[in-house]
């Protein structure tokens, strides 16, 4: 399955273990890695000194090439940069910023960066800046989202029309059906969230784990435009939420009701009622917790049956 994602982080598949806030931790990615995919640390959830410890755990754990998500907008972005560098990390995947603001620094050290859109218009911007590669991110997607909405099978092949870098598509991708799709319409490979949240190896609470297997489809919302856009499970504080729409508030008093540490609450401590339940709509797809070489066998023999049942067509 060798093409210009593979070649790019030397990996076996075209799969990339998405870095996300409170589930993928060292043991994720070194799982993901050891399984012929690209693992992602998730430096976002993480001080920097947890973050070093999280990179030397995952390089014993696999010899395989793994990398960090950092997003921009989170504070001690230098510290967490530098530790990177000392660290030996060889791929970066930057979001939440201006791609220009990292790229030539961290590739003049032998960093390759790839950086995560949601548009057209961020996807130009982020070749423009030099990456190695782009990640387009469609509407359907966990976490934090763009406001456009615009859904991953539009997405692809409106953003690859106008790309000469390799393209990993991410949103709503669990199988490797959607894989097959993706790639149709020009991705070179994808990025896949969710489905690695409900594996073993993942560092979230398995409250959360259960949430997402027995999520139905309608399950999860956008929401909290006005901060932030925010794909979120529909419990407590999401209808908390809702209510509070209902008056009109302010960006400040959605900031209050918000308060800190929600996402954490949620999806790593257990707290289904009060927490940030993040996860995209895939999850309606997803009916079991597994090993993560599992999951990447499964993906890559559905991808590979899907293959052969479009050919036949």
């Amino acid at each position: 399955m060798q093409n210009r994602i593979t070649d790019l982080f030397n990996i076996k598949y075209p799969i990339v273990q998405g870095g996300m806030i409170w589930n993928s931790g060292w043991r994720l990615a070194s799982a993901a890695s050891n399984s012929g995919i690209l693992g992602l640390i998730g430096a976002g959830s993480m001080y920097p000194d947890v973050l070093r410890e999280h990179i030397q755990k995952c390089k014993q754990a696999t010899d395989k090439p793994f990398g960090v998500n950092v997003p921009m907008l989170y504070p001690n972005i230098e510290e967490i940069m530098n530790i990177i560098v000392e660290e030996g990390v060889k791929i970066v995947f930057t979001s939440a910023g201006n791609p220009k603001t990292w790229t030539k620094w961290l590739q003049d050290k032998g960093i390759t960066v790839v950086h995560v859109v949601s548009s057209v218009k961020f996807a130009l911007k982020a070749q423009d800046a030099g990456v190695d590669a782009v990640v387009a991110e469609g509407f359907e997607a966990g976490g934090h989202n763009g406001r456009d909405e615009t859904t991953t099978l539009t997405l692809i092949p409106m953003v690859k029309e106008h790309l000469k870098i390799p393209l990993l598509a991410a949103g709503g991708i669990a199988t490797g059906k959607a894989m097959l799709a993706c790639m149709v319409l020009g991705a070179d490979g994808v990025q896949v969230g969710s489905r690695f949240v409900a594996s073993t190896e993942s560092s979230a609470h398995q409250a959360f784990k259960q949430v997402v297997v027995d999520a139905k489809e309608g399950d999860t919302q956008l929401t909290l435009k006005e901060l932030a856009p925010v794909r979120l499970i529909k419990n407590k504080f999401f209808n908390d939420v809702e209510a509070l729409y209902k008056s009109a508030p302010t960006p400040e008093q959605l900031k209050e009701l918000l308060g800190r540490a929600r996402a954490k609450k949620g999806m790593f401590e257990g707290d289904l009622d009060e927490g940030e339940l993040e996860i995209g709509q895939i999850s309606g797809l997803i009916h079991d917790i597994k090993p993560v070489a599992e999951i990447v066998k499964e993906m890559v023999e559905d991808f590979e049956m899907a293959k052969k049942e479009v050919a036949n067509f």
